[in-house]
Parts: C-alpha cells; structure tokens; sequence
C-alpha cells in the first residue's frame, strides 16, 4: 500500500465535503479512521492540511495516506431489504427521493449497522452517487429525502441552509403539555459523554433553537403534539421536549427521573410527518408520510385513559 493522490476532474464533485467524498472514495474504510487521517494532516489537500468540512474545488490535488479496508468491503443487502426501502417511497424524480424511512434503521452504516438506508438504496438502485439531503436518527420514522446526483443535492442543501424548507414533526410526550409552550427558544450544544456517546443540552452557549408546538390532542397521561422545525440542531426536538419536563414517550437517551421508566418500554414516538424542500425555478419537493400503526397504536393506549380533547390542523 501506498500514498494515493487525486486530481479533481469531474464537475459533480466540485462543492463536496472532503469528509463526505473520502468515505465514498475510501470504500471499506471506517468512518472513525477517515477521521483520524482527517484530524492528523496525513490527508492535504493542494499540499496543505484542510479540515474535514473543506469543499472541494476543480482540480484540487488530494493526498490521501495508504489505509486498509475492512475484510469485507462489499456491504451485503438482500433483495428482501431492497425492495422493503422502495416500497416505502414518497416521491421520486429523476434528481431525488424520498421516503417514508422505518424506526429502528439508521440512516447509513457504522461500526454498529451493517447497511442503513443509504447503502441499502444505492445498492438497489446501482446509484453510487445517491446522497442523503439530510439525516433522521435511527428511531425517528418518517420522510427523508436523497439526491440521486451531486447538482441536485448541492441544491436541497442550499435550502437547508437557507431554512427555507419547512418539516413538520408528529410526537407523543409524557404529561399533559403547557400551552404557554407553544414556541421554545432553547439554545443547544453538542457534547460528548464520559463514555464517548454524542448527546446535546440546553447551554446559554450554544446554538440558537426554535421548535413551534401545537396540540393535536391531550390524554391523562401524555400529550399528541406537532413540531414545526425553524432550526435544525441535532435532537432538537427531543432535547426541547425533555428541558421542559415532557420527554418523548420511549426517548431513553433524553427521559428524565419516573419518565425514564416508561420511556424504556415504547419505541420512541417521534415522526417525521410532512417536508416541503423548494428547489430552483419555482419548483418544490412536498411529501406527507403517514403514520405507522404502532405509533398509532401506543396513541390509542393513552387515549383510552382519557379520550383527546382538542386536535389541530396545519398545512406545509
């Protein structure tokens, strides 16, 4: 094995997080290592060290060191895994996708998964160029979009960075929810826990968040919210919710003292239910996925406690 160097020359990669274009390039790789070379300069770029958030430009010269695959490069996906994805699309055209994504599938592979959505989808569709817009965690259903080519997802990206897209959320928390709440102001920093496990919290010094909520319906025992995104932090919606004392029922990572308890023996209950993306030219990318049975099912369990009293409307 030795030192590798690349010499940008196709258009489509123009723009790309450096990050994002080693992990297609170095295919096998883990994502940890990609970092680490990343993190320690044995990755340069026209002869000098980038960050991992660099975008690529027209004929960058890429220095990248010898590194070794997993044993098993190909990722193995099954017909049945195939086909169970594109049953679940919303929305295709010729530049994007989207799809009304199960719980309990991460959205690509780690040291954990074998295969998430991403590989799962470009294997099915023989796309190596189909990139994820944006992310959902592993046990938030609902719609999420990908691009099929590098100009369609520099295009939604801008959009997402723009928050001009609008994505309303469907949840159930625990308790009955104030309607003093109706929009939080939470500012949220990412932090990393004695065990090396991701979390975020509400900090004076993070980022500004915003979360818009309504009632749908109200139960003794827990609340059917909506949640309009007006900032896209990581666990916005879940953090949100725990600050104020009404985790999301089966939320373990965010749950709280008693709510811990009950948290633990439901999936978590946090949909992605509608997206809208503008695109250029007037055009736009708007989906609804609908709500599985098992969300609806956990619902109704606290509703026969005590019926809903009010529901709520709204349109993308």
């Amino acid at each position: 094995m030795s030192v590798q160097y690349l010499e940008i020359e196709d258009h489509q990669d123009v723009g790309q997080r450096l990050d994002n274009f080693l992990m297609r390039f170095l295919k096998g790789v883990p994502r940890a290592h990609v970092y680490k070379i990343l993190r320690s300069g044995e990755v340069r770029v026209n002869g000098g060290r980038v960050k991992a958030n660099y975008r690529i430009q027209l004929a960058d010269r890429i220095r990248i060191p010898p590194v070794r695959a997993r044993q098993e490069v190909p990722v193995s996906v099954t017909k049945q895994d195939s086909q169970w994805l594109l049953d679940r699309v919303l929305y295709e055209d010729k530049d994007y996708m989207v799809i009304n994504k199960p719980i309990g599938l991460a959205v690509h592979g780690g040291s954990n998964v074998s295969a998430g959505v991403i590989e799962i989808l470009r294997s099915a569709l023989q796309n190596s160029r189909l990139e994820l817009v944006h992310r959902l965690d592993r046990d938030t259903s609902g719609c999420l979009a990908l691009a099929k080519n590098r100009p369609a997802l520099v295009i939604a990206q801008q959009s997402f960075r723009d928050r001009t897209v609008k994505k309303i959320y469907e949840l159930i928390v625990l308790g009955q929810w104030p309607k003093k709440n109706a929009s939080v102001h939470l500012k949220l920093q990412r932090y990393n826990t004695a065990w090396g496990e991701r979390r975020v919290r509400v900090d004076t010094a993070g980022r500004s968040a915003r979360t818009d909520f309504a009632v749908l319906a109200t139960a003794k025992q827990a609340t059917r919210l909506q949640a309009t995104l007006h900032t896209g932090r990581t666990h916005q919606i879940r953090v949100h919710t725990s600050a104020l004392g009404h985790c999301i029922v089966g939320d373990t990572k965010y749950s709280r003292g008693s709510q811990r308890e009950e948290a633990v023996n439901s999936r978590l209950c946090l949909h992605a239910k509608k997206l809208r993306i503008p695109l250029e030219d007037g055009h736009q990318i708007r989906v609804e996925a609908a709500l599985d049975d098992n969300f609806e099912q956990i619902w109704q369990n606290y509703a026969d406690i005590h019926p809903g009293k009010k529901t709520v409307k709204t349109t993308l």
